[in-house]
């Protein structure tokens, strides 16, 4: 199972993105209570495992929504 090798930030965003749906790296900032920068790394190991998906932010272009990737396609 990938999320063994995951460090703790990643199951922390992990779990929150499963709790709260999509969100942004600012939401998941201030949902998380970690540092910017713990956040993007653990975005980065999530991605890497092919756990989570970046979703092009209509309302504002600047920022990425991230969102787990649906359990059909992981399987």
């Amino acid at each position: 199972m990938p999320e063994m090798n995951l460090p703790p930030s990643s199951l922390t965003v992990l779990h929150i993105l499963d709790e709260g749906g999509a969100m942004t790296h600012k939401d998941l900032v201030n949902k998380t209570r970690l540092a910017p920068r713990t956040v993007r790394y653990a975005l980065k190991k999530l991605k890497e495992q092919h756990l989570i998906i970046e979703k092009f932010n209509f309302k504002d272009a600047r920022q990425i929504i991230y969102q787990n990737r649906p359990a059909a396609v992981t399987a």
